[in-house]
């Protein structure tokens, strides 16, 4: 039997900053700190144990459905440690489980780390918008942070689809319909579908994950609609080839040319472990559709993008290698972390001591002056 419920892990790692608790048979609860990993106890957890902590947590119908699938993403709300994104599945036939904490106030864009380009997209009244990253790059955050944008600024009808919903918004200027799969609605694309026949200026998909769900995307941001989704990848580029490559070949051409027409912009963000102080910041990759980019995608010719990238400043557009170059000049990351991120790690370096010799320049103007 665990010396804990589900309820006192979760409290404890919450009052030492964890972002996640994990609960893994024939191993210690473990929390993840500012991106590092570390036991909560030193109590080993059994298959049994585990099972008890995690059923303990679980509605009947989802404990049927982690039996049914093996798997279950749900989210639940504990008093004293907030609203948890959770994660149940089934290992070395041992029920295992991952919360995470979910924070009580969404950040303002600025505050987690985007430019203003990805503020005026939220003033879009059509097309598609791709937030993309790794899991755990905060994508999440970026998406609740755009839709709290939107609720403000505009008088819109939102319809956010989610799996499992992980903000809660407020009812206000604009209205806010969160659908959770599983829950709500039994998959991403019907949501989608039935979405189109609520009068939606702006419908946000927690993920597109099949053809199905990204062909009625395209549609729905080609007729009128603002569509935000989110995708795995770990750059603006592979986004594109993402959703091409969803499609049978013989499609990919048509597809291109609406997602050519359709396609706003892609962010891709990373989080990396501060240096200056505790904490996670966050780097991006931004690239916006003008009109040099859209006759790329049309013409599939994905590999000239990057250089469209590194020369649209003026647009709005900006290189991981850009960002990662003004997070480690501005000490907030390491040198090592910004060269695991970049494109080319010979290539960031040049760039980074002609950048730290132009900066040592103007400290010392400015003491001349």
């Amino acid at each position: 039997m665990p010396q804990h419920d589900l309820v006192d892990y979760l409290l404890m790692a919450r009052q030492q900053g964890a972002s996640d608790l994990h609960i893994t048979a024939r191993a210690q609860p473990s929390m993840r700190v500012f991106g590092t990993l570390q036991p909560l106890t030193e109590e080993i957890l059994t298959g049994e144990d585990t099972r008890e902590l995690v059923y303990g947590v679980l509605r009947d119908s989802q404990r049927v459905r982690l039996e049914q699938d093996w798997e279950l993403d749900f989210s639940m709300e504990v008093e004293s440690a907030g609203r948890l994104r959770a994660n149940a599945r089934y290992a070395l036939g041992c029920v295992e489980a991952s919360f995470r904490f979910i924070p009580d106030e969404v950040p303002d864009l600025a505050t987690l780390g985007h430019s203003p380009t990805v503020e005026r997209w939220c003033q879009e009244n059509s097309g598609l918008i791709l937030v993309t990253g790794s899991s755990g790059s905060g994508k999440s955050h970026t998406l609740a942070s755009m839709t709290q944008t939107i609720a403000r600024q505009r008088c819109a009808n939102i319809v956010s689809i989610e799996d499992p919903i992980e903000f809660v918004f407020q009812q206000g200027y604009s209205l806010i319909h969160q659908r959770e799969v599983g829950t709500d609605t039994h998959s991403f694309a019907a949501a989608l579908r039935s979405s189109l026949r609520q009068d939606p200026d702006v419908i946000l998909l927690g993920e597109m994950r099949d053809e199905d769900t990204i062909r009625i995307a395209l549609t729905a941001a080609s007729t009128g609609h603002l569509v935000i989704a989110t995708l795995h990848t770990t750059d603006t580029g592979a986004a594109i080839t993402r959703v091409l490559d969803a499609f049978p070949e013989e499609r990919q051409r048509f597809v291109a040319a609406q997602l050519a027409a359709t396609l706003r912009g892609v962010v891709c963000q990373f989080l990396l472990p501060r240096h200056d102080k505790p904490g996670l910041v966050m780097a991006s990759e931004i690239m916006v559709v003008n009109n040099a980019i859209a006759n790329c995608i049309r013409e599939r010719r994905l590999s000239q993008l990057m250089g469209l990238i590194q020369i649209g400043a003026g647009d709005g557009m900006h290189t991981i290698d850009d960002s990662l170059l003004e997070l480690v000049l501005d000490d907030r990351i390491t040198f090592p972390d910004a060269a695991s991120h970049c494109t080319d790690v010979s290539y960031f370096q040049q760039q980074y001591q002609i950048a730290l010799k132009e900066k040592k320049k103007g400290w010392f103007g400015r003491l001349l002056g």
